[in-house]
């Protein structure tokens, strides 16, 4: 596994621990999105368009006409969307309230756009007409009661000089038809007379014709048209349904993603064996899955399973990785303790006890929990006499006080009536001449400890020991805990050969794949079969060749 897939399963492992607030949202949020967005109508849209001036009719405009006209329509497209407009169109079709429409300006013309949304394609089309109608309204191409009259006038007069002006214009090429073929002078001169009274009667009518006209609306700059009147809209244009239940979806994952990243980083205990490296800078060697249920006598012993369980593997692979931590330094005598209580230390001593047990070694496990001990219960033995009444002998013996086991080879010395000086007695000489006479009966004796952080007793046991196996609960133990562990195995100057990954979820967050292919990969502590891999077997190797070199140098 390359550095880059393990960045990834970094970033990707809060989202698969909290797949359930991830679904959970997403689906509140569809669900929530598809009742709300299935209810709403159809909407319909539909607009009208209406132009400022007569530039379109005029073969020459200027640009001081067009720009006057993108003013006077930007004029009236703000005015579209007053208050006095809106009451005007909704006392003229009977509304309380107008639908939602808005009024813009076609970039670069004198084109007012005036659109109206509404669940009612009837009313939509009524209301986008309606405020046409109240733009013509308030500028002067208002029909009027007198101003009509006026208009219908000046027409009248425009029409009858237009007919003078055409007669006139006739009668003036006419008699310039008749002059080319006179000969008198008399003739010739007064038909110039003529034609120059013609000249200046068509003058007259020409100016009494303009006079007219600039009273009229042929022309005028500011003036309202519509030119495309608002029609019945057929097909709705929304809602999107499908794109607001995605959206709303997406929305719900991306909180739920960001709140799982969020609790992830507030999150402060110890997850996987990264986090312990981080933290303690110790080895994870083994990783143990949680058990889902309480264990309290020796039939519910996870390594007692001679089958290949995940459980009993796990602590077949713990033993393992022990045996090879040991190899300069052998280890027989091990400290097994927690940061914190309730981390499953005592189940983790009794099981490993199992399992060394198991290939054929003498063990031997010693309940030195003065306070809440354990070993008793979980091997279903008497805890009558135990290691406080060795200590409280002159000389300490366990003649009498190890209790064998169902497994062959493993013996039990239980911790005994409770003290009210654990720590004095723990530290003691008796102690250290008890640990000795332990060591010397059995290949490995494992202590069952108090927590580290909680009391002094592990740490002034921690001194005493070859080795120190911390039990460190997935999810469970802080990282403050952690550090103070440490500290205090440190000042003791204990030997703490590493780590052991307890209640790691066999399921949701995959931390027991990502464990395994982790230090299978990396570190190569033991393979899936239970065989020494190529690392750990080389490395095993070279140390034999060199003691056996060293050997042959002194002899």
């Amino acid at each position: 596994m390359d550095q880059r897939s393990l960045n990834l399963r970094e970033y990707v492992l809060p989202l698969w621990r909290w797949w359930w607030l991830l679904l959970a949202s997403t689906l509140v949020a569809t669900v929530s999105s598809a009742m709300a967005t299935l209810r709403q109508p159809p909407i319909y849209r539909t607009h009208a368009t209406v132009m400022v001036g007569s530039v379109i009719e005029n073969r020459n405009p200027n640009a001081n006409e067009v720009w006057l006209g993108q003013q006077l329509a930007t004029t009236y497209a703000d005015i579209a969307q007053r208050e006095p407009v809106r009451r005007a169109a909704m006392a003229n079709l009977g509304l309380s309230a107008l639908p939602e429409y808005s009024v813009r300006v076609v970039p670069n013309t004198q084109l007012i756009e005036i659109t109206v949304t509404d669940t009612s394609p009837e009313r939509a089309q009524a209301v986008a007409n309606e405020l046409a109608n109240q733009l013509i309204a308030i500028s002067p191409t208002a029909p009027g009661g007198t101003e009509q009259k006026r208009q219908a006038f000046i027409e009248q007069q425009l029409t009858d000089l237009e007919v003078k002006i055409r007669e006139t214009q006739e009668e003036i090429e006419r008699k310039q038809a008749e002059l080319a073929n006179l000969f008198s002078a008399r003739q010739i001169a007064d038909t110039q007379t003529q034609i120059a009274g013609l000249q200046n009667k068509l003058n007259t009518l020409q100016s009494n014709y303009a006079a007219l006209l600039a009273n009229t609306q042929r022309g005028a700059r500011n003036t309202l048209t519509v030119i495309e009147p608002a029609v019945l809209p057929t097909e709705p244009v929304g809602p999107n349904k499908v794109a607001i239940i995605l959206l709303a979806a997406a929305i719900g994952f991306a909180l739920a993603a960001g709140t799982a990243y969020l609790l992830d980083y507030l999150d402060d205990t110890l997850k996987n064996p990264d986090d312990i490296r981080q933290i303690t800078n110790l080895i994870t060697l083994g990783a143990v899955p949680h058990l889902g249920r309480a264990i309290s006598s020796y039939e519910e012993l996870i390594a007692t399973n001679e089958g290949r369980s995940p459980g009993a593997e796990a602590f077949r692979v713990l033993r393992t990785n022990l045996q090879f931590a040991g190899i300069d330094r052998p280890l027989r005598t091990l400290l097994v303790s927690s940061p914190a209580p309730h981390e499953g230390k005592s189940l983790v001593v009794a099981n490993l006890a199992v399992a060394f047990a198991q290939m054929g070694q003498r063990v031997i496990v010693v309940d030195t929990d003065l306070h809440r001990p354990r070993q008793h219960r979980l091997f279903g033995l008497p805890n009558n006499a135990g290691l406080t009444t060795a200590l409280l002998t002159a000389q300490p013996a366990t003649d009498g006080l190890l209790q064998e086991t169902k497994v062959e080879g493993l013996r039990v010395l239980t911790s005994g009536p409770l003290p009210p000086n654990p720590a004095e007695l723990l530290g003691s000489a008796r102690m250290r001449e008890l640990v000795q006479a332990l060591s010397a009966q059995a290949d490995i004796v494992l202590f069952d400890s108090p927590p580290v952080t909680a009391l002094a007793d592990a740490a002034i046991l921690g001194s005493q020991m070859d080795g120190v196996l911390l039990v460190i609960s997935a999810g469970q133990t802080r990282r403050e805990m952690a550090r103070r562990t440490m500290a205090a195995l440190e000042r003791v100057r204990a030997r703490v050969v590493g780590a052991v990954l307890n209640r790691l979820p066999a399921q949701g967050a995959g931390y027991g794949y990502y464990y395994y292919y982790y230090y299978y990969d990396h570190y190569g502590y033991y393979s899936g079969d239970g065989t020494e891999p190529t690392p750990v077997r080389d490395r095993r190797r070279r140390r034999v060749r060199r003691t056996e070199t060293q050997k042959a140098g002194v002899s």
